[in-house]
């Protein structure tokens, strides 16, 4: 029923740009949250970027903060999160994770990113 199905990963090299798309179905995707994750080998998960279900309002973490964009097309029940300048720094396992105020999560099941030269 509920899926988030993320795409868009792979190998880039430093200063290059990928698109992540989040796909999501089973559920009102307007109604949600929208926040996209990140864990490195041996790191803690860490907070990417968030945005509103309206796309009114978008937070982001500070060592992405002007080199990534989160947005979102309600109609197509898609998130996207935009890197540029890519850096060695970025690899790890991206999640994208829908969420209300009543206590609703969904998770993907994530997508690598890895930025190698």
């Amino acid at each position: 029923q509920v899926q988030l199905v993320e795409s868009g990963g792979g190998l880039v090299q430093p200063g290059g740009s990928l698109r992540l798309s989040c796909a999501a179905s089973g559920f009102t995707f307007n109604d949600y949250t929208m926040r996209w994750y990140r864990q490195a080998p041996g790191k803690e998960r860490e907070l990417v970027a968030m945005i509103t279900s309206t796309g009114g309002r978008t937070v982001y973490g500070d060592s992405v903060k002007g080199r990534f964009t989160i947005s979102r097309d309600n109609a197509k029940n898609t998130a996207y999160l935009q890197m540029n300048s890519l850096k060695p720094e970025d690899t790890a396992v991206y999640y994208c994770k829908a969420t209300t105020g009543a206590r609703a999560e969904y998770w993907g099941q994530g997508t690598q990113v890895t930025v190698s030269s």
